[in-house]
């Protein structure tokens, strides 16, 4: 784990997960230089520092797009603002639920990672599925050579990622090229659902995954007997819950295991284990609609697998970080141990010599991501060498 700052982890952790989305080392140095003094202060000082220097980053970078558009460049543009929506996206995601203009950051990087797209030539696009009278949004990117209805993997966050940052960190670039399109959706609870919809999350992840399924069967475009499910983080507790209730689903993978969210609670109020964002209990009573700590504790007390793993009946991976400091290596035995009934168990534990030992890999996604995606392709019929049919 790169550590930047030396006593703060969750900052640690962002600025890991923005090089992993693709930060710049000069740009990374040119925002943090000036933090180490804020790195040691109070959440709410700390945070807005942070916040000042990574969006003005993210504002030079869109200034620096606006004279390579007005120029025709729009690939550099385009690149730029991919970059520039990382920085913002970075920026917003330490921010307190309700701080003043967070809204407005986040619409700002929405419109920022958009234009970015568009202008870059991606081939992923935005799309909305209608969902308890409002609609999730997700990120769709074809894969690629393949003729016929595609194979794809829906993907889904943990408690404090967005679909972007899964689209940045890499893997539906990894998974089209091994002929497996994906689908990553802000689910309840996340991104734009939970900030724009009001939609909060659920234990019972099947509710809107199914819809989900719902929604990738109309399409013409998507083999919809070969549509697999991944959760990162939290989505490690999400996926294997939504695949165990929901039998379309192909096969299933967990990058980070999060057995019993629950038993991970009662540690962090007893100050066991890191924390993935500041103000932690407002974010997780946000996340989930509680109205207090009490409500929240009770509400997580659902957000478990013991009982639930042996109605999986498909391929499932489980990963997990050797040295992850956030879920215990305990609780990826856990899940792989339960899944009975599974036809192609296996745990994929990455290490030192791997690589990503930490949670969910975000020290290094590279190789973790990699091996997901080859799995996948195996499991769904992609491929995984150059000339091989998909």
């Amino acid at each position: 784990m790169f550590k930047y700052f030396p006593t703060n982890y969750v900052w640690n952790l962002s600025v890991n997960l923005s090089i992993e989305m693709g930060a710049r080392i000069g740009e990374i140095e040119e925002m943090c230089a000036p933090l180490q003094e804020a790195a040691k202060a109070p959440d709410a000082a700390g945070v807005m520092a942070f916040r000042q220097t990574w969006a003005s980053m993210g504002d030079k970078l869109i200034s620096l797009a606006k004279e390579d558009e007005a120029k025709g460049r729009k690939i550099s543009a385009g690149d730029k603002l991919i970059r520039a929506a990382n920085y913002l996206l970075t920026a917003e995601r330490l921010q307190a639920h309700g701080s003043e203009g967070r809204l407005a950051l986040y619409r700002r990087f929405l419109d920022t990672f958009e234009k970015g797209l568009r202008l870059s030539g991606s081939s992923c696009r935005r799309v909305e599925i209608p969902y308890e009278g409002t609609h999730l949004s997700a990120l769709y990117v074809p894969a690629e050579g393949v003729s016929g209805p595609q194979p794809l993997l829906v993907q889904v966050n943990g408690l404090d990622s967005t679909k972007e940052m899964k689209f940045l960190v890499g893997l539906p670039q990894w998974l089209a090229k091994r002929g497996i399109a994906s689908l990553v959706v802000d689910q309840p609870g996340t991104g734009e659902a939970l900030r724009l919809e009001g939609l909060t999350a659920r234990f019972d992840s099947e509710h809107w995954a199914s819809r989900v399924v719902d929604w990738l069967e109309t399409r013409p475009e998507i083999d919809s007997k070969r549509i697999g499910m991944e959760g990162v983080s939290l989505g490690g507790y999400y996926c294997p819950r939504a695949v165990a209730f929901e039998p379309r689903f192909a096969c299933g993978v967990v990058w980070g295991a999060n057995h019993d969210w629950r038993d991970v609670q009662k540690k962090r109020l007893a100050r066991e284990g890191n924390f993935p964002v500041p103000h932690y209990w407002e974010h997780v009573r946000w996340v989930w609609g509680a109205k207090d700590m009490d409500d929240f504790m009770c509400i997580a007390e659902h957000v478990h697998l013991d009982g639930v793993l042996d109605r999986i009946h498909v391929p499932f991976l489980v990963t997990h970080g050797e040295k992850d400091s956030q879920i215990p290596l305990h609780w990826a035995q856990a899940t792989y141990d339960q899944l009975v009934n599974s036809p192609k168990r296996e745990l994929k534990i990455f290490d030192a010599r791997t690589g990503g030992v930490q949670h969910s890999s975000f020290d290094n996604s590279a190789n973790a991501g990699a091996y997901i995606a080859d799995w996948v392709a195996e499991v769904l019929g992609g491929r995984t060498a150059v000339g091989d049919a998909a």
